[in-house]
């Protein structure tokens, strides 16, 4: 990312945090250029980049002023539904459509949350795969033990420091993505028919792995900007022998909600009284929208010799790095470490050699941090850029989410609105959408919608958005 937006990201941060208001005059270029450590030049730059952007407007011998605020002015959507009962989950085959849809260039990719590779640290990605190439021939053909590369391994010990997780590199294991670290971490601690407590709405991938094991799913009520209702989840345990909770607690998809801290501490306390597993998704945890990465749940759950752990924690490094790595890790209380790694190498052995020495080689070079500081900003950016032009094209009475991480958005539309039918019209004008009932077992959410931000700004996104908008005034309910 060039200074300039770095620099244009970190003012329109500010902007964004209530330090200059609507109709405020910014600093003045030497002010700007003393308190950010660069030149005048970057500082004129950036400014014309937020001015191009709308966000601020220079005045004749006087500056440059806040025109608008950042943070889209609406209401937030409605919290989750709590289910009665637990019930078997059904994806159905949008879910696949929208997969296969991911792969076509000539769409305009907003329903599947798979960042475009303007995102992606993809030169340096290259240069590591060549490295691990030449360097690692044989280790990189052949398998690697079931529990994966042990530099990997302490790589990622290292940066789960930064989650407050002082994890050992020999418990952590080595996964296909998140999805594999998912399905491993049900199959060890559930049984066909057994009732998982879940996020609502959630990400259909984890509907997607409850459905594929024969498990019920129960539904519990998540507020769109604190997370899941501790009080709801209470009540489904008193009332149903649930197993597990999966949850994310950081930048939650599709909400974008964050637990604090003190609820997480609540959550591990509720697992224990009602005798359930946690399993943390923490494949947002990295991509707040700010510096501060949140701490995991992980590291709240503290294991004693007379208290066994309740958090399996997994995440991926897909929405960082590169989704087709296919690189994610599971790390487990100690009772359940020999089961897990049998259940992977009965499933594939090992997971990607080669990924895995390449992965090694980027995040040694120590090049993964800066990166993830500018993807940061940028995610920041996009996000508020979409939910600036969703208030501006779509239908009055529109709420959305307002994520403080990750790089979706929630949509709710007005009640009785079918964004299934929008997103069936829309397949056949090249533009994905995800519609709300894919995120529910029971099918709620049929007036919501999801957005992936994480794709460049230009005029064809505007214009997506734009159409999205009008086709949605033609489905409006009488």
């Amino acid at each position: 990312m060039a200074l300039y937006r770095e620099v244009a990201a970190r003012i329109q941060q500010q902007i964004e945090d209530g330090l200059f208001a609507q109709g405020e005059r910014l600093p003045g270029v030497r002010k700007l250029s003393n308190s950010m450590a660069v030149s005048v030049s970057t500082v004129v730059q950036a400014q014309r980049l937020l001015e191009d952007s709308g966000v601020i407007s220079a005045r004749a011998r006087s500056g440059f002023y806040v025109t608008r605020q950042l943070t889209p002015v609406t209401e937030l959507p409605a919290a989750g539904l709590s289910a009665g009962q637990p019930v078997p989950v059904t994806t159905g085959e949008v879910t696949l459509f929208l997969g296969q849809l991911s792969q076509q260039k000539d769409y305009t990719q907003l329903g599947f949350a798979i960042p475009h590779t303007d995102f992606l640290p993809m030169r340096a990605l290259q240069k590591s795969l060549m490295h691990a190439v030449r360097q690692f021939d044989e280790r990189a053909a052949g398998y690697t033990s079931p529990g994966g590369n042990a530099e990997l391994k302490a790589q990622i010990s290292r940066r789960m420091r930064f989650a407050g997780s002082e994890v050992d590199s020999d418990d952590i294991l080595i996964t296909g993505g998140a999805q594999e670290a998912l399905t491993l971490a049900l199959r060890c601690i559930a049984e066909p028919g057994d009732v998982i407590a879940i996020e609502s709405p959630t990400y259909y991938g984890l509907l997607q792995a409850v459905e594929s094991l024969g498990m019920k799913a129960i539904e519990v009520a998540t507020d769109p900007a604190e997370g899941i209702s501790l009080a709801a989840l209470e009540m489904a345990a008193r009332q149903w022998p649930i197993k597990a909770c999966l949850l994310m607690p950081n930048f939650q998809n599709p909400l974008g909600a964050k637990l604090s801290d003190a609820n997480k501490s609540k959550i591990i306390e509720l697992s224990k009284a009602y005798d359930f597993m946690l399993i943390e998704d923490d494949i947002y945890g990295e991509l707040s929208q700010t510096d501060q990465r949140p701490p995991s749940l992980h590291s709240f759950d503290h294991i004693s010799d007379t208290e066994s752990g309740r958090v399996m924690y997994y995440s991926s490094f897909s929405k960082t790095i590169s989704p087709g790595l296919r690189i994610g890790w599971l790390i487990s209380p100690p009772e359940y470490r020999v089961r897990l790694r049998h259940l992977k190498q009965i499933l594939n052995l090992s997971s990607n050699s080669l990924a895995q020495l390449a992965l090694t080689e980027y995040l040694q070079n120590g090049g993964y941090e800066r990166h993830l500081r500018q993807v940061r900003l940028r995610y920041c950016e996009q996000v508020q850029r979409i939910s600036q032009a969703v208030i501006r094209y779509f239908p009055e009475g529109t709420r959305i989410s307002q994520p403080r991480g990750g790089y979706v958005l929630w949509v709710e539309l007005v009640r009785n609105f079918d964004t299934l039918a929008l997103c069936q019209r829309l397949f056949e004008l090249n533009i994905s959408i995800a519609p709300g009932q894919l995120f529910s077992a029971n099918k709620h959410y049929q007036n919501c919608l999801r957005l992936n931000c994480a794709q460049p700004w230009d005029a064809e996104l505007d214009k997506a958005l734009l159409v999205i908008g009008r086709e949605a005034e033609k489905l409006l309910p009488a």
